[in-house]
């Protein structure tokens, strides 16, 4: 099963992820990223690789290497070795792989796009959040491929988690039912 989830920034979305990881009974991988904030402003984000817990920098205010992204320096090295690393670990090991995001930072790594076109394919059961405006050809395809596409509102998180939680737990015991 194909989920993707877009919405608004600060919606909730990787709240929503990390939530469904926790409540669903599969073994879960893959990417997740987060705020980076000190005294309480948002100095970067970072990436995390679900399996492991391994952190990386995918961006900061004050990174010196790497492409310019608004107020931030992306860190490709962070995104392929911890991100594009806990996809492709996920693809092979996970029966659900998340993907936290496919947004405009993470969409300037070419290694990024092939991995998550890898997990769109050949993934049991994918999560993805998707950046709600992009117009790029993998965000495209992620939202027409989806089984679902979840258009995340404040009011709609919570009843959201549940029922994604339910699509995934169905498909599970549907495919552990089978001889």
């Amino acid at each position: 099963m194909k989920i993707a989830v877009t919405g608004t920034p600060g919606v909730g979305k990787s709240t929503l992820v990390a939530r469904v990881a926790d409540r669903v009974p599969l073994s879960c991988g893959g990417m997740v990223t987060a705020a980076i904030q000190k005294c309480g402003r948002r100095v970067g984000f970072a990436v995390q690789n679900l399996a492991t817990g391994e952190e990386g920098v995918l961006a900061h205010l004050h990174g010196a290497d790497g492409p310019r992204f608004g107020r931030y320096r992306l860190n490709l090295r962070d995104l392929e070795a911890v991100g594009v690393g806990a996809i492709a670990r996920a693809i092979e090991e996970a029966a659900l792989v998340i993907v936290d995001e496919v947004g405009p930072m993470e969409l300037c790594s070419s290694l990024f796009i092939q991995t998550v076109k890898q997990a769109l394919d050949e993934a049991q059961n994918l999560l993805v959040t998707v950046h709600r405006r992009s117009n790029h050809p993998l965000a495209y395809m992620i939202r027409h491929r989806a089984d679902h596409l979840v258009r995340l509102t404040r009011e709609s998180r919570d009843a959201a988690v549940s029922e994604i939680t339910q699509w995934l737990t169905a498909g599970h015991t549907r495919a552990t039912s089978l001889p």
